[in-house]
């Protein structure tokens, strides 16, 4: 297993949560999304594509959703989904 411990590294991990998710939507929609969209204020998204969303997010990033953490304005934007995926991966190797 490799680990990386500068911020260099984490910022990469972060774009590539950020780029692949950006990926996902564009899939998903057909169109293009900008970073910071609102992505329910858009109302591009059903309450079904929400289920779909956190469902991509755990399997695409092995990560569990739960809790206090299932709230609309943490899937608002890509970097708020961005920074739960990044904060939920690091509480899980600090935990292991």
């Amino acid at each position: 297993m490799t680990t990386v411990d500068n911020q260099a590294g984490a910022a990469t991990g972060a774009e590539d949560v950020q780029r692949r998710l950006v990926a996902f939507l564009s899939s998903r929609t057909g169109g293009d999304w900008a970073v910071d969209q609102d992505l329910f204020a858009s109302g591009a998204f059903s309450s079904l594509f929400s289920l779909e969303l956190l469902q991509h997010v755990e399997q695409e990033f092995q990560v569990t959703v739960e809790g206090d953490d299932l709230t609309l304005d943490n899937f608002r934007t890509v970097p708020a989904i961005t920074a739960l995926v990044v904060r939920l991966r690091g509480e899980g190797a600090a935990g292991q």
